[in-house]
């Protein structure tokens, strides 16, 4: 159990019950007329609003890490996105990058150097300057990686992303940070990468203080690949520069953020979250009709009508997620091409939205969603067809099927499969039909599913999925099939050459073909089976006048409006 900070030992939130809704009251009306009693204590002074200031949303698990560069879940990264900012932000309510603490940059032709003017008088929460020299400690830290801080299970993104480290500089994106006056810095990279500027979006590239970094020991990560060991700062340290600064963690219970008061933006209306842990998405709800959180994520299919009527706010993300069947093609079943394409013809997708996944939801025929760039048409479909599936196991020397491991995370909803359970007995039952029987293998997402499926070889088919960070095709097919990688285990030299060279296209209207004969070869390939684009769901108690809503999740809650 994590404890830093005052309010480590404060009694959680007192339960507040809502006053009688009826379902006749429009859903617009709700946030107008919401009349819910709170036992909370009233805003601090300085808050500068009456309304109870306190902000309870439920989280579907702890955490992966407080630290955003040793993290890659989101209920990680809707975390740092209270504490921490980038130089790049996002457009509210969209996919598409905005500056943040840099105000302005400019790019070199060749799309090699980058010049970032910053945003002056912004603190980090330990009082320290945000200037050129933090920018430039965070790339170099980044770069400067090593050992266990390399591996996918833990600095994910940027060895996705940038490819190479300083012991690496062959593979390397990047290759420098100067510093050129205080609020001016210059980046330069060693190969072009168009998706540079959306990337930085990301919270795992999230400017953190030095200072802080330094005295916690930000980098003295332990353990395995398999089973890292967070460092002091990673569980209960971490400072940025975001509207809210950290308070405590108690692991299995709750995270407190409070208001931080020197925040060079809006602070907004909430003066304190407290991010409440409820793995169940059952339990989730029956908070939120209690009275006991504000708010949840990733809303059970099954229960947004009745909530709805009931008189709560549902908001639901566009789609901008991709729900995916793994496979590991280190399993000798699985490396046959053809045991893959009797897979996927297994699978009636359209039976498993219908049952399992929210309204909204599209059925996927590869790995990105219609509005990304190289989506087409013209990709391999496998149409449900059973009999085709037993043909191709017996043309692969399995006319009595056989049994491999089905790997599937527990206590999580995530935005592309809220409910992981339903979704691996509904798959597991299409595979039984073929003569595939499964070994169920559950998990505990944190830390045990996401380190197995990506940090080693155990393991055989596995769900997983993606909400996509920022509006780049190499966002999800880079991610996923841009080299070598434990999750998949194969090795396709020429579809890793192919997403490379796309990545360094800087005009969309010249990647868009590159990207679309990719689509092409990952269908043909089956590497992984996509299976839909979720359309994540979000409830809210009706005191929540507006919340800002975003495909990729960057909803940071100063921009939260209540109301009694």
């Amino acid at each position: 159990m994590f404890k830093t900070g005052k309010a480590a030992g404060q009694a959680g939130r007192p339960r507040r019950r809502l006053a009688a809704l009826t379902a006749t009251l429009a859903v617009g009306a709700l946030a107008l007329t919401a009349c819910a009693e709170s036992q909370r204590d009233a805003a601090p002074e300085g808050g500068g609003s009456d309304v109870d200031s306190t902000f309870v949303f439920a989280a579907s698990s702890d955490p992966q890490s407080l630290d955003p560069a040793f993290a890659s879940d989101g209920e990680s990264f809707r975390v740092s996105r209270q504490i921490f900012e980038g130089l790049v932000g996002v457009k509210e309510g969209t996919a598409d990058p905005e500056p943040l603490l840099a105000e302005s940059w400019e790019q070199s032709e060749d799309g090699l150097t980058y010049d970032f003017t910053l945003k002056e008088g912004v603190k980090f929460h330990d009082g320290t300057d945000f200037n050129a020299e933090a920018v430039c400690a965070n790339f170099d830290r980044w770069y400067n990686f090593t050992g266990i801080q390399q591996a996918e299970s833990v600095g994910y993104y940027y060895n996705s992303l940038f490819k190479g480290y300083a012991d690496s500089p062959e593979n390397a994106v990047y290759e420098s940070c100067s510093v050129t006056s205080d609020n001016e810095v210059q980046v330069k990279l060693a190969k072009p990468f168009a998706g540079f500027i959306a990337a930085l979006s990301l919270p795992a590239f999230a400017m953190q203080s030095p200072t802080a970094m330094e005295e916690y020991g930000a980098d003295e990560i332990s353990g395995t690949a398999e089973a890292p060991v967070l460092s002091e700062y990673a569980q209960g340290h971490p400072v940025g520069t975001g509207p809210f600064k950290f308070d405590s963690w108690e692991t299995g219970s709750s995270i407190r953020l409070s208001a931080f008061e020197d925040y060079w933006g809006e602070q907004g209306q909430v003066q304190e979250i407290i991010f409440r842990v409820i793995d169940d998405p059952t339990s989730r709800r029956q908070s939120l009709e209690a009275g006991d959180i504000d708010g949840y994520d990733l809303v059970a299919p099954a229960d947004t009508a009745a909530l709805e009527e009931a008189g709560f706010k549902i908001e639901a993300r566009d789609p901008f997620t991709i729900l995916y069947l793994g496979i590991n093609h280190e399993v000798e079943e699985l490396a046959k091409p053809e045991v893959r394409q009797a897979i996927a013809h297994a699978i009636d997708k359209e039976a498993l939205v219908s049952q399992t996944l929210p309204e909204g939801t599209e059925v996927a025929t590869q790995f990105v969603p219609e509005s990304v760039n190289g989506h087409t048409d013209d990709v391999t479909k496998y149409e449900y067809d059973p009999e085709k599936a037993k043909q191709l196991l017996a043309d692969a020397g399995y006319p009595d099927g056989f049994t491999v491991q089905f790997n599937y995370p527990t206590g999580v909803s995530r935005p592309y499969m809220p409910t992981p359970e339903q979704v691996f007995s509904n798959l597991s039952a299409q595979l039984k039909e073929v003569g595939i029987t499964v070994d169920a293998q559950p998990n505990k997402w944190s830390p045990d599913y996401l380190d197995r499926i990506q940090g080693g070889s155990d393991h055989g088919l596995h769900l997983l999925g993606w909400t996509g960070d920022y509006n780049d095709t190499d966002n999800f097919v880079g991610v996923f099939f841009g080299g070598e990688k434990p999750e998949f285990g194969f090795d396709n030299p020429e579809l890793f050459a192919k997403i490379a060279e796309a990545r360094t296209i800087p005009d969309v209207e010249e990647q868009t073909p590159l990207y679309e004969e990719i689509n092409q070869d990952i269908s043909e390939f089956v590497p992984a089976i996509p299976l839909a684009h979720p359309a994540p769901s979000l409830a809210f108690d009706p005191r929540v006048e507006s919340y800002p809503t975003s495909p990729v999740n960057d909803e940071v809650f100063n921009k939260i409006v209540l109301t009694e």
